[in-house]
């Protein structure tokens, strides 16, 4: 079997902590052909640490060698390389968010369709174990009537990279941290599109001086984007979803949560629970979870899929709506009003 020739766009830090330790796990389907970054040294200094034979600082010039790509761009060049690889012949894994707005990820699948390219985005969440045996069970609660997400942390700002910067990224907490329980939610309701969105960001701890925050400093006074946001949906089944998500907040501690009441049941991904009302009283499932590794079953899974032997897990289709989504709520925070699909 040929193996696929995967190149990396971007040899920053998520390139390095997820990606490429993945595709060298899947030696016997991938090589690492080809990386490219802008800064010339920091491509070399990456190709030297993992044996990349090919560097490149322009990416047209990386199509050319690989049958495949993965972007690690900052988020303002997602779909620009993403639609230039397609049209290149490649395939495409590109990091979340899927691009910086509707009409970007929707240009994306045009491409996709029109070369008959595989287009995948990296809502890793979904590939988390809790995340993957809370979709085997969803089934069983019945209909979806309640949804809460909060994906919150007390002081964790990025210090680092160009994550506070909106021209680059877009957006702060929601579009960065937010935007995977955003995915994984909707993934696990299924068939459903949004009807009202009423949302509401905030930076105002951000902005303020001598802050305390844990993930390095920043620059208070150019912080344009957000660092907590609010938001209700209403979907076309009639279930609502109460989501939250920061960077800062003044809470007690860090909270992952995610968690559906059904009309039969419930269930709860972090940590997985299974909620019935059962034998005239209530049940609470737990199970035994392995050890998380959701960045080598991403990398399968794309790898697979542009090798035929397997469907895409994260669909871009799906990624759009959770763009749809991010967008409203953004435009209902700007105008006030709720947003209507």
């Amino acid at each position: 079997m040929n193996k696929l020739k995967m190149g990396i766009i971007g040899a920053g830090g998520i390139a390095v902590s997820r990606h490429i330790p993945a595709y060298l796990s899947l030696k016997d389907k991938v090589t690492i052909f080809a990386v490219q970054d802008v800064n010339i040294e920091r491509a070399n200094e990456i190709a030297r640490k993992y044996d990349i034979p090919n560097v490149y600082q322009d990416y047209h010039d990386l199509f050319k060698v690989v049958d495949a790509v993965t972007i690690c761009t900052p988020n303002k060049f997602h779909a620009e390389i993403t639609i230039a690889a397609l049209e290149a012949g490649c395939h495409v894994l590109c990091e979340k968010p899927m691009g910086m707005n509707t009409f970007e990820c929707e240009k994306m699948i045009e491409a996709a369709k029109s070369t008959r390219r595989q287009l995948a985005v990296g809502y890793h969440y979904r590939f988390m174990p809790e995340g993957q045996l809370a979709k085997q069970a969803i089934h069983e609660i019945g209909d979806p009537l309640v949804t809460r997400v909060q994906a919150l942390r007390r002081r964790k700002v990025p210090g680092w990279g160009v994550f506070t910067n909106k021209e680059l990224q877009g957006g702060g907490s929601l579009i960065d941290y937010g935007c995977h329980l955003l995915d994984l939610s909707l993934w696990l309701l299924g068939e459903i599109e949004p009807v009202e969105v009423i949302g509401k960001m905030y930076n105002r701890l951000s902005k303020t001086p001598n802050q305390i925050n844990d993930w390095g400093t920043f620059d208070y006074e150019s912080f344009d984007v957000d660092d907590h946001v609010s938001a209700y949906i209403t979907f076309t089944n009639g279930s609502t979803m109460l989501f939250e998500c920061s960077w800062a907040a003044n809470i007690k501690e860090d909270t992952t949560h995610l968690s559906i009441s059904g009309s039969e049941a419930g269930i709860n991904v972090f940590p997985y629970e299974f909620y019935t009302p059962k034998y005239g009283t209530y049940m609470t499932t737990t199970a035994n979870i392995e050890k998380e590794k959701s960045g080598l079953l991403q990398a399968a899974n794309f790898v697979e899929s542009c090798l035929g032997e397997s469907d895409l897990i994260v669909k871009p289709e799906e990624s759009l709506k959770v763009t749809k989504i991010i967008d409203a709520i953004y435009e209902s925070s700007q105008s006030g009003k709720s947003v209507r699909f």
